[in-house]
C-alpha cells in the first residue's frame, strides 16, 4: 500500500499473477494541486528477461477516461548510504487512456512497443539516455499523475494481464 498525504493506492494481484487490479483516490484539492498514486514491483533482485517480446501488452478491464503511466526500470541503484532512501534512475514511460465509452462490452488491449517509451529522470524527459534494455527489466510500476486538466479525481478499476 501507498499511501501520500489525503491518498492511497492498491494494487491487488491475482493468485496466478497475470492479473492486477490498481485503485485507490487522490484528492488534488487536499493536496494543493499536486499528487500522484502509484504502485511498483518491490524486491532489489528481480530481474525479468522479456527480450523475446516485441514489447508490454496491457489488457484494461474497466476504463475510467484517466490518463496512467506504465513505467519499466531496467537499472536500480542501492539506497542512499546517508539517508537510505530509493536513489533516482533512469524510467521508460508510456503514458495512455481508455475512453469508457470505447470499453462498454469488451477488455481493451493496448500494445507498447519497446521503442515507443520514452526516457525520462524524475518525470522530465531524458534525451540522451540509452535505450530500454528488455533483457534486464528490474521494476515495473503503474502511475496516475494530476495533469493539468483535472483537479480532482478517483481511481477507478483498472486491470491489467501479462
Amino acid at each position: 500500500m501507498l499511501v501520500l498525504s489525503y491518498d492511497q493506492s492498491y494494487l491487488n494481484c491475482s493468485s496466478s499473477g497475470s492479473i492486477a487490479t490498481f485503485h485507490g483516490a487522490l484528492d488534488f484539492i487536499a493536496l494543493g494541486g499536486a499528487g500522484f498514486a502509484s504502485q511498483r514491483t518491490t524486491g532489489e533482485d528481480r530481474k525479468w528477461n522479456l527480450s523475446e517480446y516485441d514489447g508490454i501488452e496491457l489488457e484494461v478491464e474497466k476504463a475510467d477516461d484517466k490518463q496512467y503511466t506504465f513505467i519499466l526500470k531496467d537499472s536500480l541503484l542501492p539506497p542512499n548510504p546517508e539517508n537510505g532512501r530509493e536513489q533516482s534512475t533512469i524510467s521508460y514511460e508510456y503514458n495512455f487512456n481508455v475512453s469508457s465509452t470505447q470499453n462498454n462490452t469488451s477488455n481493451t488491449l493496448i500494445f507498447i512497443p519497446w521503442n515507443k517509451f520514452i526516457a525520462t529522470y524524475r518525470g522530465k524527459k531524458k534525451d540522451d539516455a540509452p535505450k530500454l534494455d528488455p533483457h534486464n527489466i528490474k521494476r515495473i510500476s503503474l502511475m496516475n499523475r494530476r495533469w493539468l486538466s483535472f483537479i480532482h479525481r478517483t481511481i477507478k478499476l483498472l486491470t491489467i494481464s501479462s
